[in-house]
């Protein structure tokens, strides 16, 4: 199983030379991966840590690429209606290339009508659109002169440049529990990106999407990741209000049982965890990456 973090890049004031300690912490001490985050505009009243200071993840995106050497770089999770798919398209390939080909794309469909509203897509539509931007991507990634028609787009006599370094493109894990998310995995994704969930939801959750993987005559299984929130007793200290994280499921207690609760994941097939520390202090952030580093990765690997 691979461990990552999610970069604190939102929910707090804004400090750079803090995140990218974080960031060099994360990789000089082994860690498989970094994330980031979307959302653009919230409303006001959405009691989200998101809400406030928050980094657009595509901005971020470019900068891990130059600070970072061997870390995977990862969406948890790109909107894909918040913005139009082929500009989205061309610069997640060109973090691809300037990575030297470590990027993941995690994306949903989202779920904060608020701010759909004020970004003036329509909340209906963010199905169909979602697809729709799956499908460009899946065509733009591996097509050098693409060939398309979708409902708002039509390509043709175009060359997309550059082309992501990843072969056949950097993968493609949705979000989502519902089963409409499910379904889009099987037909448009490479795997399966879980949030803050238990043991069960997750098996339950796995077994429905591989059953839509075989009926849809997919090959092979998709993969299978998680991020979810850590909280490890007498290291976590809190950097935002913790009424945030109320109603989801966390990585708590003692570093036994986290190293436990992974253990079940890794039991149910998961292979990546993106871990969300955003709810604690740097100096906490800090520490949690060495004992992830220290204890909890070494028992994962026996």
């Amino acid at each position: 199983m691979k461990l990552g973090i999610c970069l604190p890049h939102y929910g707090r004031p804004i400090e750079v030379g803090r995140m990218l300690e974080v960031v060099r912490r994360a990789e000089d001490r082994g860690l498989d991966s970094v994330w980031v985050t979307d959302h653009v505009i919230v409303p006001q009243q959405a009691n989200v840590i998101y809400r406030e200071d928050m980094l657009d993840p595509l901005a971020v995106l470019p900068w891990l690429a130059g600070v970072t050497q061997r870390l995977t770089l990862g969406t948890s999770v790109v909107i894909l209606p918040y913005r139009s798919p082929i500009p989205v398209a061309k610069l997640l390939a060109s973090v691809d290339v300037l990575s030297g080909g470590r990027l993941i794309v995690g994306a949903a469909i989202g779920w904060l009508e608020g701010e759909f509203e004020t970004l003036g897509v329509a909340f209906g539509e963010r199905a169909s659109r979602s697809d729709e931007a799956l499908e460009l991507m899946r065509a733009l990634w591996t097509q050098e002169h693409p060939k398309i028609q979708t409902k708002r787009h039509r390509v043709q006599d175009v060359v997309f440049s550059p082309m992501p370094l990843q072969k056949p493109r950097p993968p493609l894990y949705i979000g989502g529990s519902s089963e409409g998310a499910f379904r889009r995995v099987a037909r448009l994704g490479d795997g399966w990106h879980a949030s803050s969930m238990n043991h069960e939801a997750f098996r339950q959750g796995a077994e429905t999407v591989r059953r839509f993987w075989k009926e849809a005559g997919r090959e092979g299984a998709p993969f299978l990741s998680l991020r979810i929130p850590i909280l490890i007793d007498g290291v976590h200290r809190p950097a935002v209000d913790m009424g945030l994280i109320r109603g989801r499921h966390t990585l708590s207690g003692s570093v036994k049982q986290i190293v436990d609760e992974l253990r079940g994941f890794q039991a149910l097939d998961c292979g990546h965890v993106a871990l969300e520390v955003s709810y604690s202090t740097f100096p906490a952030i800090l520490e949690t990456i060495d004992l992830l580093a220290d204890t909890v990765q070494p028992q994962l690997a026996d």
